[in-house]
């Protein structure tokens, strides 16, 4: 097989992906190629303002052929057919017939994420059967507990939560911070994302795992605040949430956030304190130059 890493841009990638796809490639995956820099940015919108292209501004996409199969000859007639600049190619580079499965399966083991919770794949026995084990695979949606950012949030839900807490996971990926907090003795638990496979996936490792909480798109959210809001997102998106995310906030209520780099901290402090000075927000822990901002309204 070969590989080939193309840069796209926003307008043309999803449609490339696609028309290669069609072409005769045996996949194509998208990644962001900014990611791990200031100039990352998340697919994630304000519910009723959700982005209306699944891609980044620079994106890559990763194409797998089999041998002999013509790449530039289907590239060029896929970029002919979208009526887009031809992409830059990064790299080209053969690959070894594998076992791509037990290669996925070994990259994913048992992760011990907060005090009393593991996250283990299926094909996995836990390490500590005594406990709390959240049964988890990689699949299509963000959120597997290896991210420093899920860690710090798990970790503040195992230390933090309250009995029968009412908690909103905003963005919620695979819904591993909701089901978390539901093992973790929370009470109602939702969770919103605006990718339809996240909400399904979330929902599917809630029924996986035993874990009764409600997964909704945003405009299918109900009203209502919540005693604790959690929101493992970016610093950007953060900021401009911010109404949205505090206006979830129960009287009393707690907000988490995480997805900040600590140079980034001090600007989303900033952001949320400008937006409601009720809720002030302060560092809560650090992991691997990541931050958990958390704070609790004081009416």
């Amino acid at each position: 097989m070969r590989e080939y890493r193309i840069l796209a841009d926003q307008r043309s990638a999803e449609e490339l992906s696609d028309l290669l796809l069609d072409a005769g490639v045996l996949s194509a995956a998208l990644e962001d190629a900014d990611a791990d820099s200031t100039d990352e940015q998340p697919l994630y919108g304000e519910p009723g303002l959700e982005p209306q292209t699944q891609a980044w501004p620079r994106s890559i996409i990763s194409i797998l052929t089999a041998d002999g199969f013509d790449f530039q000859g289907a590239l060029a007639a896929a970029v002919a057919q979208a009526g887009c600049d031809a992409p830059e190619l990064l790299e080209t580079s053969d690959v070894e017939d594998q076992d791509w499965v037990r290669i996925t399966q070994a990259q994913f083991q048992p992760a011990h994420v907060s005090p009393r919770l593991w996250i283990v794949p299926s094909w996995s026995e836990p390490p500590e059967p005594d406990a709390l084990i959240m049964r988890l695979d990689p699949g299509v949606a963000f959120g597997t507990g290896s991210h420093p950012t899920t860690r710090l949030c798990l970790n503040w839900l195992d230390e933090n939560l309250h009995a029968h807490d009412s908690v909103l996971d905003y963005g919620c990926g695979t819904g591993i911070l909701a089901i978390g907090a539901k093992m973790l003795g929370a009470g109602r638990v939702t969770g919103t994302d605006i990718d339809p496979q996240a909400v399904e996936a979330a929902r599917d490792n809630a029924s996986t795992n035993g874990a009764q909480a409600d997964f909704h798109l945003p405009d299918a959210m109900p009203e209502g605040r919540f005693s604790v809001v959690v929101a493992n997102i970016l610093a950007n998106p953060l900021k401009l949430l911010a109404p949205a995310l505090l206006g979830r906030v129960a009287p009393g209520g707690r907000l988490v956030l995480s997805g900040v780099l600590a140079r980034q901290a001090d600007e989303v402090i900033a952001a949320y304190a400008a937006a409601d000075p009720t809720l002030p927000l302060s560092v809560w822990r650090e992991d691997s130059g990541w931050v958990c901002l958390a704070g609790s309204r004081q009416n």
